[in-house]
């Protein structure tokens, strides 16, 4: 017996490998603190788990449409212009289970043997995974601290070639936390624009945890000029505590959200019932809270951040948004070898985490800041400790 080609170009996701070895830890006894998933510690807004028992109650359990129920997708319309600036209607706004289904969708619908993706690197662990399943090729534009971890026009252009047929951006990013402002959208955009045969996938999932000052910038409100090229992808997973519900949405052109529709007909059909309508309440409703969790998240990144500074032997950036910061180990590298090394020594001194090769990085690790005060304290004191 055999698996196919495709499952053979992949492997299995790194931060959910982690997230399970410090399960079994846990399971055997060990006191185990997990900073290696991207899941906010937040309770999941009491509206919205209202509006889902309220659904169940109604006996609301019946499939509806492949791409999401109409109150949904209006909602998800109100939420891509309310809250990134992109006047979309909602059926060009397709609901999937979860945001990583929509990239998955996306990609496997439009990707051909020989098509390139440009990815920035540090990149999110299931970007080239998927690309590659899809039958793509990778092609990684490096970045680093020094360049904030984004992207130049520069680099942009000198890797495109006739061959591209995406450019994914994800902002605030994950694993790096770093944040485009709209200047530089700009300056992409214009290399962009000549290059028609160039789609560009937005992932905006942590727009709402942003640290620096001013509105959310994200592609498609910011270049016009790419009007019929950009696929936004949001959700409510992080904003809104809501990992759970598993509710992803999506905005493009219709013809790519008709694709993306008829992929999900046949691989899941329609999302959960009941995660429709609180998913409706989330965007809907009260987004005030945000502020106050927003300021949470930035108190906690100072302190991994000036913790993290201190201990010899490493040192992370600030990051501009999300609940990640990228570690450089490199000092302790002669002792370990590599960053898999490093990130098992830690698990063996009770905290998990994620080696910085898992995004295609090096000499290092991400840290996820989306846990109390007390245990970010407590996994930081271990650190310094397996390390000194």
């Amino acid at each position: 017996m055999k698996l196919s080609a495709a499952m053979g170009r992949i492997a299995p996701s790194s931060t959910a490998a982690m997230s399970d070895r410090a399960l079994a830890r846990r399971a055997g006894g060990a006191d185990i603190i997990s900073l290696s998933v991207g899941e906010p510690d937040f309770a999941t807004p009491a509206h919205v788990i209202e509006a889902a028992k309220a659904a169940l109650d109604a006996g609301d359990t019946k499939y509806t449409a492949v791409a999401g129920t109409l109150a949904l997708r209006e909602a998800a319309a109100l939420h891509f212009a309310r809250d990134l600036g992109i006047a979309v209607p909602p059926e060009q706004v397709i609901v999937s289970a979860g945001g990583k289904q929509a990239i998955f969708h996306a990609l496997v619908a439009t990707l051909d043997p020989g098509d390139e993706v440009l990815i920035p690197c540090p990149w999110w662990v299931s970007y080239p995974e998927i690309v590659r399943f899809a039958g793509g090729t990778v092609v990684p534009l490096e970045t680093t601290p020094a360049s904030g971890y984004r992207i130049t026009p520069a680099q942009l252009a000198a890797a495109i070639t006739p061959n591209t047929r995406w450019l994914l951006l994800n902002s605030p990013g994950n694993p790096t936390g770093s944040v485009y402002p709209a200047a530089e959208l700009q300056t992409l955009g214009a290399v962009l624009a000549a290059h028609p045969q160039v789609m560009v996938l937005s992932d905006d999932i942590y727009a709402p945890l942003r640290y620096t000052p001013g509105h959310h910038a994200t592609i498609a409100a910011e270049c016009p000029e790419l009007d019929g090229r950009v696929l936004t992808v949001s959700g409510l997973s992080k904003s809104h505590a809501m990992t759970g519900f598993r509710i992803g949405l999506a905005a493009g052109p219709a013809w790519l959200v008709k694709a993306m529709g008829k992929l999900q007909s046949h691989s899941m059909g329609s999302p959960s019932t009941n995660s429709q309508a609180a998913a409706v309440a989330a965007l809907e409703g009260p987004q005030d809270f945000l502020i106050a969790w927003c300021a949470i998240m930035r108190q906690r990144r100072d302190t991994v951040i000036a913790a993290i500074n201190a201990i010899p032997g490493l040192s992370a950036p600030s990051p501009d948004g999300a609940f990640y910061a990228m570690v450089d180990a490199g000092p302790h590298m002669a002792r370990f070898g590599d960053d898999q090394a490093l990130c098992l020594h830690l698990l063996d001194n009770g905290v998990a985490v994620v080696p910085a090769s898992a995004f295609g990085g090096k000499h290092g690790f991400r840290i996820s800041f989306a846990a109390s005060e007390a245990a970010l304290e407590e996994a930081l004191r271990r650190i310094a400790k397996a390390l000194s």
